[in-house]
């Protein structure tokens, strides 16, 4: 989760974190001590987030400019255009060799910092850094927001859903624009395939999401562990006991799996 980007943090704290990580891989600080590449150890989105926006030119708005903007470019000015492109492509990965460079190296510098530190120890400090976000050890989801009765908030939030509460947070930012206890929440469901409807008391929330099954599994294991009933969805029976848990949900936490094919169950997807 940290890789991914999906910690809010500064990214001095990022870069002690990717030294911990060293330290706990290869124990102290040694020039022969095989590296992981960065996008292992650090971000890569924070990386892409200091490069310039690109650049997009307002497509013409008259039929006439529009065909002449075609002619244009399948001719000279096409292959102008194009060489413009692949130049500007070749500065933008050059700048991000340069700040990836710049960023390990200050990774290093910290690394060195931690010598005699034992693998159990920087594995602890890993963890104590990431616990300082309040929202440690809730699963995140990445949602479009549809209708909301909170005003005026960004379109693309994360979902935070923990064992106490469901929080919306906008993206990169530490706290929650908003969070529900689960006795605040009356219902929840699919839509359809792809919106997720949370009703918190006199309001609902349609989300747009991929996930909308894994978030409604993780919603019902926390409420069944509080001892709260769901209410039955849609065209469904009301059970007749309540559904036995699936396994633990998977959180921030850090776990010894590294590089894992696929995310588990609860986190994004690109």
């Amino acid at each position: 989760m940290v890789l991914r980007g999906y910690v809010p943090t500064s990214e001095e704290t990022l870069q002690t974190l990717a030294a911990l990580r060293l330290q706990s891989l290869n124990s102290d600080f040694s020039t022969h001590a095989p590296f992981p590449r960065l996008e292992e150890l650090f971000p890569p989105c924070v990386l892409h987030a200091r490069l310039p926006p690109p650049r997009h030119r307002p497509p013409p708005k008259c039929r006439g400019a529009r065909l002449r903007a075609g002619l244009l470019a399948g001719g000279l000015w096409g292959q102008a255009l194009a060489k413009q492109r692949a130049e500007r492509d070749q500065r933008l990965r050059g700048r991000l060799r340069e700040e990836g460079a710049s960023t390990m190296a200050a990774i290093l510098e910290k690394w060195k910092l931690l010598q005699g530190m034992g693998r159990p120890e920087a594995m602890a400090a890993y963890v104590a850094l990431v616990r300082e976000w309040p929202g440690f050890g809730s699963t995140l989801f990445d949602v479009d927001l549809r209708v909301s009765a909170l005003g005026a908030v960004p379109q693309r939030l994360w979902l935070g859903i923990g064992a106490k509460a469901v929080s919306l947070y906008k993206p990169g930012e530490p706290e929650p624009l908003d969070s529900f206890c689960y006795g605040r929440i009356s219902s929840f469901g699919a839509s359809d395939s792809s919106t997720f409807r949370l009703s918190v008391e006199d309001r609902d929330l349609l989300f747009e999401t991929s996930q909308v099954d894994e978030i409604a599994q993780l919603l019902n294991t926390y409420l069944t562990s509080a001892g709260a009933q769901r209410p039955p969805r849609p065209h469904e029976p009301a059970a007749t006991s309540p559904p036995a848990p699936p396994g633990p949900p998977q959180g921030l936490c850090p776990t010894p799996v590294s590089r894992p094919h696929r995310p588990p169950v609860g986190s994004f997807h690109s």
